[in-house]
């Protein structure tokens, strides 16, 4: 295969079983006050220390450990906007949003600048891997990523049985143009866990927000995260090189250079959209809504002026 190498049965239906539990636990946060309270405040209060004095520190990076406590730390800062008034009373809080999730890709693109520079070749961290440009070539894409959070402003929470943060200017391009930039740094940086974390973590945040829960992406994505990086850091084995559900990639430029060129290129395509928008309605990036009106945009905002009264 281009981007893997085979795929046995049984990784084909652990991916499923992945995939299945992300959703399935994203959707008991979104359901549950408190279910979110013992997923992301007590389960992980009681794991650190068995991430500290049990697990074997050779499979778990700088990085694992900046994005365990970073996801988890995302997914409470919007619970706050879900379960609270706060960020009505206070709405600096609401900065708080885009700037975890710049902090969390900015840990990304410096990983992939360091697996550039360093030259990794081999076994490291318990994966094996290669580099070459297109590390270079998907941190620029990670970049413009950043760069092009927007609407932050327009962020509220939802009244009802679920409890969920909509972001309305965070649009479907916005979206995949992350998910693939994503799935390439995944490809280059931790090779070992592609097929899981790669694509089965980025759909499971995606499809939610796309068909069922509009608008709900930033909140899927650290919940995600959060339950994927708390089972890494406890059982870092499990997915690791020589594991029977590790599934290799391919090891082959060719599939690296192609991931990483389109996460560029979509990356690139938004960016002039997004400027072309700000440009002909003299938009504000770090104030305005720069989707408002869009057709997208209304799917998602008649749910606030519902749920405002």
């Amino acid at each position: 295969m281009f981007f893997f190498e085979s795929i046995p049965w049984y990784n084909v239906f652990m991916w499923f079983v992945v995939f299945g539990l992300l959703i399935g636990l994203n959707e008991v946060a979104r359901s549950s006050k408190w279910g979110s309270v013992i997923i992301f405040m007590v389960i992980p209060i009681v794991l650190t220390p068995i991430w500290f004095f049990v697990v074997d520190s050779e499979l778990t990076s700088w990085f694992h450990w900046v994005k365990v406590y970073s996801a988890l730390a995302g997914s409470i800062i919007y619970m706050v906007i879900r379960f609270t008034d706060f960020h009505k009373k206070h709405p600096w809080y609401l900065i708080l949003v885009p700037l975890i999730l710049a902090i969390n890709i900015a840990e990304a693109v410096i990983r992939e600048f360091q697996v550039g520079i360093m030259g990794f070749e081999g076994v490291i961290d318990g994966m094996y891997y290669i580099s070459g440009g297109w590390n270079y070539v998907n941190a620029i894409a990670g970049i413009l990523n950043l760069l092009l959070i927007c609407g932050w402003a327009g962020i509220y929470a939802t009244s009802g049985k679920k409890k969920d943060m909509i972001w309305p200017d965070q649009t479907k391009l916005w979206i995949i143009a992350y998910g693939v930039w994503n799935i390439a740094y995944v490809y280059a940086c931790a090779p070992g866990n592609a097929f899981y974390s790669g694509f089965a973590l980025n759909i499971a945040a995606t499809v939610p927000a796309l068909l069922w829960a509009k608008g709900t992406w930033m909140q899927n994505r650290a919940q995600t995260l959060s339950f994927w990086m708390m089972w890494v850091m406890t059982f870092p084995y499990f997915f690791a090189t020589g594991s029977t559900f590790n599934v290799s990639v391919s090891y082959n430029p060719a599939a690296n250079w192609t991931i990483a060129l389109i996460s560029l290129g979509l990356n690139v395509f938004l960016a002039i959209w997004q400027v072309y928008r700000i440009m002909k309605f003299r938009l504000h990036p770090l104030k305005d809504e720069i989707w408002k009106g869009t057709k997208e945009y209304q799917e998602i905002q008649p749910l606030q002026e519902r749920t405002a009264s």
